[in-house]
C-alpha cells in the first residue's frame, strides 16, 4: 500500500480528499495535517510514501514546506499563478492538480504515480529508455479540469463564486453574479456536483416548486 498523508488547511477538504484517495486501489490514508508545522511533524512521525500538499496553509506556504519533506509530493491547490506552479516544480512536486478537480482526475494521477513508483522500485541500473518511460508514465493519464465540451476557465469561475459565497447558491444566483445564462450556470454546476466538487440539495421556498442549490465542498 502507498501510505498517503493529506495536508490541507480545511479539515473538511482534507476529509473529502481522503475519501477520494481511499477509493484508489493500492493507496491508504495514514493521516492528515492542516498547517505547515503539523505537516512537518506528521511526516517525521508517519514517514508517508506520498504527500498531497496544499499551497495555502495558515502559518506558512506549502511551497516553503515542500523542499523539506523529502517525500514524494503532489500539490493539490487553488493557486493558479505561474510563480506557484514553477516554484512547486522546482521544489520537486511530481504533479500539480488545480482545484476544483474530479475524483477521476485525482485517481488518474495517483494511478500514474503508482506505476511510476513501481518502475523505480527495483534497485538496478537504468537505461535512458527506462528513465524516459518513467517520466512518461508519471503524466500519461493527466486530464484537463473541465468535462468535455466545457471551458476550464468558466468551470473555475463558477467554483470560485460558490467558494467565496460561503453559502448555498442556486443556478439563477450564480448566473446573476457571473453575468451568464442560467442554463449555462446550471450545466457547469451539474458537472461539478457529479464530480463531487460541490454538494447539491433541494431548496424549498414558501410557494412554488423547490429548486436545486449548490454548496462548495472544497474538493
Amino acid at each position: 500500500m502507498i501510505r498517503t498523508l493529506i495536508v490541507d488547511d480545511d479539515f473538511r477538504v482534507a476529509g473529502v480528499h481522503a475519501g477520494f484517495v481511499e477509493e484508489v486501489a493500492g493507496f491508504a490514508v495514514v493521516g492528515t495535517a492542516h498547517t505547515a508545522a503539523e505537516a512537518r511533524a506528521r511526516v517525521r512521525e508517519l514517514s508517508p510514501d506520498l504527500v498531497l500538499l496544499d499551497v495555502y496553509l495558515p502559518d506558512e506556504s506549502g511551497l516553503a514546506v515542500l523542499p523539506e519533506l523529502q517525500t514524494d509530493t503532489i500539490v493539490l491547490s487553488a493557486a493558479t499563478d505561474s510563480a506557484s506552479v514553477a516554484a512547486a516544480i522546482r521544489a520537486g512536486a511530481l504533479n500539480y492538480l488545480i482545484k476544483p478537480f474530479t475524483t477521476r482526475q485525482l485517481a488518474e494521477r495517483l494511478t500514474s504515480y503508482a506505476r511510476f513508483r513501481g518502475l523505480l522500485a527495483e534497485d538496478r541500473p537504468m537505461a535512458q529508455d527506462d528513465v524516459d518511460r518513467a517520466y512518461r508514465v508519471l503524466h500519461d493519464q493527466d486530464r484537463t479540469t473541465a468535462p468535455k465540451g466545457q471551458s476550464t476557465a468558466t468551470s473555475r469561475l463558477v467554483s470560485e463564486q460558490l467558494r467565496r459565497a460561503g453559502r448555498p447558491l442556486s443556478a439563477a444566483e450564480v448566473a446573476g453574479e457571473l453575468g451568464m445564462a442560467r442554463a449555462t450556470a446550471q450545466r457547469y454546476l451539474t458537472a461539478l456536483a457529479e464530480s463531487g466538487t460541490v454538494q447539491m440539495r433541494l431548496r424549498y421556498g414558501a410557494t412554488g416548486r423547490p429548486e436545486h442549490e449548490y454548496r462548495w465542498s472544497g474538493a
